[in-house]
């Protein structure tokens, strides 16, 4: 877990300030401890000291929401998986009670005792009567801003004080949660910034960030519970869901006792474990990023994600070289190839067309003035065959034209010479772009001059027919690296005689530009690809549902 997502635990109430602009602002979760002790529900809730009583007199005739599930203790958002029931609070208190009693020094205990009191209302009938612990209050509304009619314990709201920090938000929901007996969610993320405060009892929060959705398999955008995991993770089957074996590598645990409070960033999942009765609210308020993003606003939202899940998709495909990588290339050979030691065939490209070859430009004898290091003329030797290897020097003893990077063929008097342009997109498996990245640019930039001097046929070839996508890439990495490595005039020196070897200087610099285009292309597919597989899932054949939330 990269330390700047690691969860801040606080002993003092932050200002509104402070808040803000040093813990919302980072989008990571926080623990305020000891943030609600001072809430009137803190004491008069609490069941061990005359708490049920209290909660069944203040709203013991409200008829609540209450979630049935037959995966209990286990608790999914899927609607598929549970039932809204209609319940009264009463009868809810009255399950609470036959979970406990007190033992003679005035302590709580939990009892193992299951059952409901006597029917006192139609509610109180029938799906819950076996099994009790299959009920949770779950996401019971004290406050609603948004469905004011769904308002149900809303004479609660005075025996919870809004924490200083939240005073200037704007508040969607406030909600109560209460189980009385062991319960878990199903792992999800809210729409909205969350904090959960634990009133009686305890409750463990396992957190992972957004950047972890690839592997908790979030459902369908457009289907039901979207926000939710559909990776079970008591019992995850590996060999549906293989990402999700290094979840817990990207996970943080939490405990939260009476009186705690947990910040959970938008976006961010949790699984939460209750302990028997216990009692929580939380409250959702919007993000300030949500509140500023204006509709019209959206599609250049996407296009600056989708950037930066490419630019981060270049960067896994196209890992920084060290400098050990850069030395391996010299030593696997165990040869060191000294300068005029290249195999003499290599030249025949360049004979071949030595008639067209410079077309009256000479190469200023300074750039091959110094001698190549040994790393250079082994990458030097290994390109030149390469090319070698791909094109047939023979067929090309006719004047080469410039060919177009849409052309999959060099035309030489009407016949059609095939040129494998390779396609793969990790530069490991691709022999022109691994010789390409594991140069320094200083090195490769001397390996190119060195072409421009003896092989400028070849040179051509390489780079208007065996540039790949990710080759261009790497390539054009390398000489923004290189400018920034050399003056200005060695700069238009250089692309002076570079460009100057081709017979066509725009076909080359065509033939890189849209090499480089087209790999960004086939990034941008694995960013989008990321997008429907992290967060829209396959929505095919699905009804569009709110995905419900579960803490």
């Amino acid at each position: 877990m990269e330390s700047a997502l690691r969860v801040r635990s606080l002993n003092e109430v932050p200002s509104a300030g402070d808040f803000a602009s040093g813990i919302e602002s980072t989008n990571v979760p926080a623990v305020f401890s000891g943030c609600v002790k001072d809430w009137k529900a803190f004491s008069n809730w609490n069941p061990c000291n005359g708490g049920l009583d209290y909660l069944q007199e203040r709203v013991g005739l409200c008829v609540v929401e209450a979630m049935l599930s037959d995966s209990a203790p286990v608790f999914y958002g899927d609607i598929r998986s549970h039932e809204r029931v209609p319940l009264p609070f009463s009868a809810f208190i009255g399950l609470c009670k036959k979970r406990m009693h007190h033992s003679e020094d005035g302590s709580c205990v939990k009892s193992d005792r299951h059952g409901l009191p006597e029917a006192s209302s139609e509610y109180d009938s029938k799906p819950y009567e076996d099994a009790p612990h299959q009920i949770y209050l779950a996401q019971v509304p004290i406050i609603n801003t948004e469905t004011e009619e769904r308002v149900q314990l809303g004479s609660l709201r005075e025996d919870i004080q809004t924490p200083v920090f939240l005073e200037d938000k704007v508040l969607v929901a406030i909600n109560l949660w209460m189980n009385n007996a062991q319960a878990r969610s199903s792992t999800h993320y809210d729409p909205h910034h969350n904090l959960l405060c634990v009133v009686s009892g305890c409750k463990q929060v396992v957190l992972w960030p957004p950047s972890a959705s690839s592997m908790l398999y979030p459902m369908p955008i457009y289907g039901e519970a979207s926000n939710h995991s559909s990776v079970p993770l008591e019992n995850p089957n590996f060999s549906n869901y293989p990402r999700a074996q290094c979840l817990m590598e990207h996970s943080q645990k939490v405990i939260l006792q009476a009186g705690d409070a947990l910040f959970i960033p938008e976006g961010w999942f949790h699984q939460v474990d209750s302990d028997d009765l216990t009692i929580a609210v939380n409250f959702w308020w919007r993000s300030n990023v949500t509140l500023n993003m204006s509709e019209h606003m959206d599609a250049y939202y996407l296009r600056i994600i989708l950037r930066r899940l490419t630019d981060r998709e270049m960067d896994r495909v196209l890992p920084i070289a060290s400098l050990a990588q850069m030395e391996n290339m010299n030593r696997h050979t165990g040869i060191v190839l000294k300068k005029g030691q290249i195999n003499h065939n290599d030249n025949g490209l360049d004979q071949a067309c030595e008639g067209n070859d410079l077309k009256g430009k000479e190469v200023e004898q300074r750039f091959m003035s110094h001698a190549l290091e040994p790393l250079a003329v082994l990458a030097l030797h290994e390109l030149v065959s390469l090319v070698h290897g791909h094109v047939n020097a023979a067929e090309l003893r006719q004047p080469m034209q410039s060919a177009s990077t849409t052309a999959p063929a060099v035309s030489v008097n009407d016949e059609r010479i095939k040129v494998v342009r390779p396609s793969s997109f990790g530069w490991e498996d691709d022999p022109v772009a691994k010789i390409f990245w594991t140069l320094h640019p200083i090195t490769l930039k001397n390996v190119f001059l060195a072409m421009v001097e003896n092989f400028p046929r070849t040179l051509e070839a390489l780079i208007l027919h065996l540039l790949s996508p990710v080759g261009a890439e790497v390539l054009t990495r390398k000489f923004d690296r290189m400018d920034q490595l050399i003056t200005e005039e060695e700069r238009d020196r250089f692309y002076q005689a570079f460009y100057g070897a081709f017979d066509d200087q725009f076909a080359a610099m065509d033939a890189i530009l849209k090499g480089k285009e087209l790999f960004a292309l086939q990034v941008d597919g694995c960013a989008i690809m990321f997008v429907r597989i992290n967060w829209v899932g396959d929505d095919s054949g699905n009804k569009m549902f709110m995905g419900s939330s579960t803490i």
